[in-house]
């Protein structure tokens, strides 16, 4: 299923895709797209099981927005360097094992929200991500297959990053990764069955119309099995909680001098295979 919420920001509706695009209404089965509803399979079941029989009324998506996929985030886990291109290109060691940090919830956004560079930002960076979110209290796991039964579903993230921030104003990466709008997320949450091998999905993002990155989940350091195994190792993931698992090469802190850094007017337009496309133009904040 292809589940998604529209709506004025703060008063999103859930709603569902299917498979012919028709924009489906679900708030008759469901308070909203949550860790609750992902942690519930008769839930789930119900949603899919009207969706099957046509029973589920019809959304006119004219000038509605796309807002975040999920509701009441409880964390957002990154992992960074985790693809080999991306390690190569940023000359960074591949690490022995998955770098983690944190982004605060209240960095998402929905797929095509604003997102703005900001105030002081000289080296704001794109970064296309697979995020996955959790669907089974995860803790202590002892595989990548036991972590690939705790994933709910998939969307696409984008990282957004600033790079002086995080690298260059010491501490640790937090600086440059919480800046507001600096996650938007969307436009779906396709459930796993829909996505039967997360390590084979394409990856791409333009910059105002130019292909940037063009990446493949194949290239992960540590596949989304074991990145969700090993997260449940040091913290437990609740139903609801998303993990960004990395971004291929072709950032702006990869290029050559001058670098390509985002400006207010530029427009990042990225995908995941299967899950969505999500287009943001930039503003100042």
């Amino acid at each position: 299923m292809k589940l998604l919420r529209v709506g004025t920001a703060g008063r999103e509706r859930p709603a569902l895709l299917d498979p012919d695009g028709t924009l489906r209404d679900l708030s008759g089965l469901a308070a909203d797209i949550d860790g609750t509803l992902l942690a519930d399979e008769d839930a789930l079941g119900r949603i899919r099981s009207a969706a099957a029989a046509g029973d589920l009324p019809a959304l006119d998506a004219t000038g509605l927005r796309t807002g975040p996929p999920l509701a009441r985030i409880g964390k957002i886990v990154c992992i960074g360097l985790n693809y080999h291109d991306h390690a190569r290109e940023t000359g960074a060691e591949p690490p022995a094992e998955p770098v983690v940090f944190f982004k605060a919830p209240d960095t998402v956004v929905g797929p095509d929200d604003t997102v703005l560079i900001p105030r002081g930002s000289v080296k704001t960076d794109w970064e296309v991500e697979l995020a996955v979110v959790v669907g089974r209290t995860a803790r202590y796991l002892d595989s990548a297959e036991e972590g690939l039964a705790h994933v709910a579903g998939y969307a696409v993230a984008h990282d957004v990053s600033e790079r002086e921030f995080q690298i260059e104003r010491g501490g640790t990466w937090d600086k440059g990764k919480n800046c507001e709008t600096f996650n938007p997320l969307g436009p779906w949450l396709v459930t796993a069955d829909e996505v039967p091998d997360p390590q084979n999905l394409s990856l791409r993002l333009w910059v105002n119309g130019e292909l940037k990155q063009d990446g493949t989940t194949a290239e992960q350091i540590f596949p989304v099995g074991e990145v969700v195994r090993y997260v449940s190792r040091f913290m437990t993931l609740y139903p609801g909680d998303v993990i960004n698992t990395g971004t291929p090469a072709g950032v702006a802190m990869g290029h050559p001098e001058p670098k390509p850094y985002l400006r207010a007017g530029d427009v990042v337009e990225l995908e995941v295979t299967g899950l969505g496309r999500q287009r943001q133009v930039l503003a100042q904040a």
